[in-house]
């Protein structure tokens, strides 16, 4: 395979382009995509056989199971990054190294019920969360151990609208022509 089909399969709607200015309208759209994602990720997996739920979206990536898992972890690592960052000074993060975490039990299997309820009740807190922080707020940030890098809540809070839509793509490439 070519690395330009490799990246495409990686990156299917590109990568996540880092700004330091969002407006209140960008941050309602991707409090609105965080807020739908669960539904829609159902909508989407649930009627999925498990011949199906075990396609890639590229040679060696996950399989469609282990992406719905990994947004389900993922998701709780933000939506607690968030808290800290919001209860405490720039805190420093523990870094989540999330291909040994797809490869654990609770993370590979076909079985996808779990995650997606996860997913619909931490998105409900999470998106009670973020409708009650105030401009101020989406300034705080917490620092990346592993990136050694500072996440403003604004910048983060789009980094994860934007992960929800890049793995529906994963999951709907998959469908459409699993690996």
């Amino acid at each position: 395979m070519n690395s330009e089909l490799l990246e495409k399969l990686k990156y299917p709607i590109g990568k996540f382009e880092w700004n330091t200015t969002y407006s209140s309208a960008d941050l309602k759209q991707a409090l609105l995509k965080i807020k739908n994602l669960p539904v829609q990720l159902e909508e989407l997996v649930k009627p999925l056989p498990l011949a199906v739920l075990s396609r890639r979206y590229r040679p060696e990536g996950w399989t469609i199971a282990q992406v719905v898992h990994h947004l389900a972890d993922s998701h709780m690592h933000s939506y607690l990054r968030f808290k800290h960052a919001l209860l405490e000074e720039n805190p420093t993060i523990k870094n989540y190294e999330e291909v040994k975490w797809a490869s654990l039990p609770d993370a590979s299997s076909l079985e996808i019920d779990y995650s997606l309820h996860l997913l619909k009740a931490l998105h409900q807190r999470w998106v009670l969360f973020l409708e009650n922080l105030s401009p101020e707020d989406f300034k705080r940030s917490y620092i990346h151990s592993e990136r050694n890098k500072s996440y403003p809540l604004d910048t983060t809070l789009m980094i994860y609208a934007w992960h929800g839509e890049h793995h529906m793509h994963h999951i709907k490439n998959a469908i459409k022509q699993g690996y």
